[in-house]
């Protein structure tokens, strides 16, 4: 609609005719004044609402008022419908999504609430137990074959310490029940005076034998919980070998054997001295218990590291032993239970892991006979102070990597 408003507020001309005025006088007034106007109102003798634009403009050389008019009633009938569609729609298509998403939700989790599911039934009494794979290449799927991992590393450890407190109870079982039978025999009446301390003598062995023992095992128990801590210091090699033999220069001495320190260049490290100690003492005991002939202790440099060396001109290590020689309560001879417990080789590989490095063993041919096979067991250090990080992260990687026995 269209509507013409002279300056005196009559209305000149309307399409169609017959409007009443669209505008008020105090509105009309305001737009001749040069004021435009935008509205949305009601026109009386027309339905809905109607949105109104009133603009000055001059006609034959008068100011008069123009004013559009355009209805509003198809939008608003329009955004009525849509609201009405919206109210009823809304609900059912919430509810329709809310079980779509519940549906996905249900077939996404699925997997994980049966790996759930097998977990809670997994224990130590299922061994060979792993959790399902999803069939996809998703993340669960590689959750699940991680998890499958680590389930097999964790049975593998357990079995080992099992293994080991098995293995640890029969070592004390041994020497416990000697030692019950020498303290029973010299409980026995009558005894001669000599006789009382045979028993004793022989139960205060039996008791330095426990007494051994239970440090081997803690030792080994400690290596296998974390590294081994170490306290560096400045060494010569030469100085260290020649201490170590002379500890068992005597038993050497015994046994009709000799113990030969090698010269070196005064090599010179950053070892735990005591620890170094130990574990070349468990070498030259395990040479004077199971080799033969004399016994030679040597160091040399090699690179960045120092090797310290036992040899014998015994027969060396029996077929494939070398290789699991360092393994907890091996032996090359089980059925000598008594030659030894089966920890020195294991403590000197814990004390050569605890400065970031290894110990190894073989054999090789006696120069004086070849038909002959000496055992030669090496420890592996470095030069320098080891860095603990390094050697707690290489422990726990040889940890898990072992084999069990």
């Amino acid at each position: 609609m269209t509507e013409v408003i002279s300056a005196d507020g009559s209305i000149a001309t309307s399409v169609p005719f017959g409007l009443p005025s669209l505008l008020a006088p105090v509105e009309a007034r305001r737009v001749l004044a040069g004021h435009a106007l935008n509205e949305t109102t009601r026109i009386p003798g027309h339905r809905g609402r109607w949105r109104l634009l009133a603009i000055s403009v001059s006609a034959h050389q008068h100011r008069v008022v123009l004013v559009l008019g355009g209805s509003l009633q198809d939008r608003d009938e329009t955004l009525g419908d849509l609201r009405d569609e919206l109210f009823l729609s809304s609900p059912l298509a919430l509810l329709v999504a809310t079980l779509a998403g519940y549906l996905l939700a249900g077939a996404a989790l699925g997997p994980v609430e049966a790996m759930r599911k097998k977990a809670g039934a997994i224990s130590a009494a299922t061994p060979g137990s792993r959790l399902p794979v999803p069939r996809g290449r998703d993340e669960i799927a590689r959750l699940a074959e991680t998890l499958n991992e680590m389930l097999g590393r964790l049975e593998t450890a357990f079995q080992h310490e099992r293994l080991f407190i098995a293995e640890a109870s029969h070592e004390l079982r041994t020497p416990l029940a000697l030692l019950r039978t020498e303290l029973d025999l010299a409980l026995r009446k009558p005894r001669s005076r000599q006789g009382l301390e045979a028993a004793i003598r022989s139960a205060a062995e039996e008791t330095d034998r426990l007494i051994s023992l239970a440090a081997d095992l803690l030792l080994i128990a400690r290596s296998e919980e974390r590294a081994i801590p170490v306290h560096p210091e400045t060494v010569s090699a030469h100085e260290l070998l020649s201490t170590v033999a002379e500890r068992f220069s005597a038993r050497a001495r015994d046994d009709g054997r000799d113990i030969n320190v090698v010269p070196d260049d005064d090599v010179e490290f950053e070892p735990d001295r005591k620890r170094v100690e130990h574990a070349l003492a468990n070498l030259v005991d395990n040479a004077l218990l199971h080799g033969g002939g004399g016994v030679t202790l040597s160091a040399r440099r090699v690179g960045d590291r120092v090797e310290l060396r036992v040899t014998d001109q015994g027969p060396g290590f029996p077929g494939d032993f070398a290789a699991r020689a360092f393994d907890r309560f091996s032996r090359a001879d089980e059925a000598r239970r008594r030659s030894g417990s089966g920890l020195g080789l294991a403590i000197v590989r814990a004390i050569a892991v605890a400065h970031d490095r290894s110990a190894n063993a073989t054999n090789t041919a006696n120069a004086a006979n070849t038909q002959t096979r000496g055992a030669d067991v090496w420890i592996s250090l470095g030069a320098h102070a080891p860095k603990r990080s390094n050697r707690a992260k290489r422990q726990t990687v040889e940890r898990l990597q072992r084999p069990t026995m």
